[in-house]
């Protein structure tokens, strides 16, 4: 039996991405269409502003850009 290694990281990506890349690059790890990210953290911050911008601070920091 062949395993197929599949390097799935999670990565900003600033080429479809309008503020960072933030919700695009989830979008593209979870495989999902972004418009559907960028709904979940609009009412994420509409709920709970000061964790979510918390959050999407650390996630610009954090998560890499992807190089290309």
């Amino acid at each position: 039996m062949k395993y197929q290694h599949i390097d799935k990281r999670l990565y900003r990506d600033t080429r479809q991405g309008v503020i960072s890349g933030v919700c695009a690059g989830v979008a593209g790890y979870l495989q999902i269409d972004s418009v559907w990210v960028r709904l979940a953290a609009v009412a994420a911050l509409i709920c709970m502003p000061k964790l979510t911008l918390i959050a999407y601070i650390a996630a610009v920091i954090l998560v890499p850009r992807r190089a290309g």
